[in-house]
C-alpha cells in the first residue's frame, strides 16, 4: 500500500492505472479509522480494481469553535488498519495542498435547501465545506465509486444531490451505518466519551427504535413523536439538538403520506456531539 500527500503524485498513480482500465474507487474520511470506516473500504474493494481511502481533517467543514485542533489524528494507526484491509492507496494532503491559497480565497460549493435543515440549523457553513472537499475529492481522484456510510445521512444526501445536480461521473454508494454490540453508531468521537457517558450514549439508539416501532405499528403524529423523544432524552441527561422524523428523499418534515421516513437525531452528551438515523419503510405498512 502506498501514501502519497501532494495531487501530482496521486494523480500520476492513478493514470497508470486509468491507461491499463482499471477501475477506481474512493473512500473519503477524515482518519482516526474504526471498523465502520473498513466496512466501506471492503465494499469499496469488491467494485473496484484500486481503492483509494483519502485521510483529510478538512479546516473548511468546522464552525469557530468545533474540535478541529482537537480532533483525533492517527495516520500511522490508520495506514496500518488500511493496508491489513486490501487498500491502496492513502491520500492524505496537508491543508496548504488541498486550499493553496488560504481557505478565504478558495472557491466554495453550496447545496442549497437540503444543508440549511437538521445539522445545517446548528452548523452554518458545515455543509459548504462538505461539499467543497468532496468536489475537490471528486475532481483530484475521478473515481468511478465513492463509498459512504449512512450514518452522516444527511451529508450523503448533500452529497448525492452535489453529484447529480453537478453531473459528476462518479456513482455514490452508501453503506448501513456500522455499530458496536449495544447499538451504538461507530463514530471517530466516541472516544471522547467518558466511560459513564459511552454507556449512557446508546439511548438515541434506543430512542430512535423505539420511535420507529411506533411508526412501524401506525402511528402518524409526528410532531408528538418527536417532542416526546426529545423530552425523554433532555431527561436522560442529553442536551439535544434535534430530533426529527422525515422524508427520506427530501429531509423535509415527514407527511402523513410519506412511504418512506428516516428519524433523524442528534444531542449533546457532556462535551460529544452524537448523531445517528434509522430508516423506516412503510411501503409494506397496512394502513391505519
Amino acid at each position: 500500500m502506498r501514501t502519497t500527500h501532494t495531487i501530482n503524485e496521486l494523480k500520476a498513480y492513478l493514470q497508470h492505472h486509468r491507461n491499463r482500465g482499471h477501475r477506481i474507487a474512493l473512500v473519503p474520511t477524515m482518519g482516526n479509522l474504526h471498523q465502520g470506516h473498513l466496512a466501506l473500504v471492503k465494499a469499496a474493494r469488491q467494485q473496484a480494481d484500486v481503492v483509494v481511502t483519502s485521510i483529510f481533517v478538512n479546516p473548511l467543514q468546522f464552525g469557530a469553535n468545533e474540535d478541529l485542533d482537537s480532533y483525533p489524528r492517527t495516520l500511522a494507526e490508520d495506514q496500518r488498519l488500511l493496508n491489513e484491509t486490501g487498500n491502496d492507496l492513502v491520500f492524505a494532503p496537508s491543508p496548504r495542498e488541498m486550499y493553496p491559497n488560504g481557505l478565504d480565497q478558495h472557491t466554495r460549493v453550496t447545496v442549497p435547501v437540503i444543508t440549511e435543515l437538521h445539522c445545517g440549523a446548528n452548523r452554518p457553513g458545515h455543509f459548504t465545506g462538505v461539499a467543497t472537499v468532496v468536489t475537490l475529492l471528486f475532481n483530484i481522484v475521478q473515481p468511478d465509486v465513492a463509498v459512504f456510510g449512512e450514518k452522516d445521512f444527511q451529508q450523503l444526501a448533500v452529497i448525492r444531490k452535489l453529484a447529480q445536480d453537478l453531473c459528476l461521473p462518479v456513482h455514490v454508494e452508501s453503506m448501513p451505518t456500522y455499530r458496536e454490540a449495544d447499538g451504538l453508531a461507530m463514530s471517530s468521537r466516541n472516544r471522547y466519551l467518558s466511560p459513564q457517558e459511552r454507556s449512557k450514549a446508546v439511548l438515541i439508539y434506543q430512542m430512535l427504535e423505539a420511535t420507529a416501532e411506533h411508526i412501524r405499528k401506525g402511528r402518524r403524529d409526528y410532531t408528538a413523536l418527536t417532542d416526546q423523544a426529545v423530552r425523554s432524552l433532555a431527561e436522560q441527561g442529553f442536551k439535544p439538538d434535534y430530533f426529527n422524523i422525515v422524508n427520506s428523499q427530501t429531509l423535509a418534515p415527514a407527511e402523513y403520506t410519506d412511504l418512506q421516513v428516516t428519524l433523524l437525531a442528534a444531542a449533546w452528551l457532556g462535551n460529544t456531539r452524537l448523531i445517528d438515523n434509522i430508516s423506516v419503510d412503510l411501503k409494506d405498512a397496512s394502513n391505519h
